[in-house]
């Protein structure tokens, strides 16, 4: 776990003019994020209309995989956070519109204007505190909730995760269904090492999901029983939730008559003055006008 990219600085910092240009110009890395990305538009499930959408990709880096949405007849807008990576995408002259900002503090993008959002290998980083204001479960619930507003109803949301454990999986997916997104995981090669990728799939809206493709070792698709092993085994490779119900906060009175009696006496004990227990001990007073 050492050469994670988010455990040795953050993103603005990682991805340097160096870094950057070096990223890019890797033909591995440019090869596997052209497959991740088409595998992304391919779970958003876009109409097949001839239609163009408008998309937004999330840690979009060089371009790269806006290359991809263009190359599939989409128009697409991208945000990051590292000013290097953005200097790049200008370079390679990418047809997209770019941003520099941060998703953890929100997008401040317009209610209901995008068809549909991608994300390759970025929303991990929210999980990392690399700032003393940092709160992993407030930033992604910002994001998750900007995401939420700026997407048009009925509109899919699909990101590649690489979480570093279990925990920081059910954080992301947690933060994600609390604010109002239906989906769940899936995972394609579940029962691969190198091969195994993870991809958030959220829908916008109150409409029920059915997330059922996947992909095993054989690049077959696969439906939802096939995943009932590696599930056995502790090992989350799908799962399909709606929106969390918000739970009714009751109201406990902690400070009852029992309470009032019990500091009383541990005060009497201490030495103190305290008042003698009377029927009136602990009785709540009408208000006043």
């Amino acid at each position: 776990m050492a050469n994670r990219p988010e455990l040795l600085a953050p993103p603005e910092i990682f991805y340097d003019e160096t870094e950057a240009r070096k990223y890019t110009s890797s033909s591995r890395i440019v090869e596997i994020q052209a497959r991740l990305s088409e595998r992304a538009l391919e779970l958003l499930a876009l109409p097949e209309d001839d239609v163009p959408r408008f998309l937004l990709d999330i840690g979009c880096g060089s371009g790269l995989s806006g290359e991809t949405i263009s190359e599939n007849g989409h128009h697409w807008i991208g945000l990051d956070i590292s000013a290097s990576m953005l200097n790049v995408a200008v370079e390679r002259e990418v047809e997209g519109d770019l941003l520099l900002g941060d998703m953890g503090q929100g997008l401040g993008l317009r209610s209901g204007v995008i068809d549909g959002a991608i994300s390759i290998s970025a929303v991990q980083w929210l999980c990392n505190a690399d700032k003393s204001c940092h709160e992993p479960r407030l930033r992604l619930k910002a994001f998750f909730g900007s995401l939420y507003r700026c997407l048009s109803r009925g509109a899919r949301a699909v990101f590649q995760v690489y979480p570093e454990n279990i925990a920081q999986r059910e954080l992301i997916l947690r933060q994600a269904l609390q604010a109002g997104f239906g989906g769940g995981l899936v995972v394609d090669y579940p029962h691969s090492t190198k091969k195994r990728k993870e991809f958030l799939v959220l829908t916008c809206g109150s409409i029920q999901t059915s997330i059922q493709t996947s992909k095993n070792e054989h690049g077959e698709s696969c439906s939802e029983d096939d995943f009932s092993e590696d599930e056995e085994s502790g090992t989350v490779s799908m799962s399909d939730r709606n929106r969390a119900r918000k739970r009714q906060k009751t109201k406990k009175n902690k400070k009852g008559r029992e309470w009032i009696l019990r500091k009383k006496e541990q005060s009497r004990r201490k030495g103190n003055d305290v008042p003698e227990d009377s029927k009136y001990t602990g009785r709540k007073r009408k208000s006043r006008f």
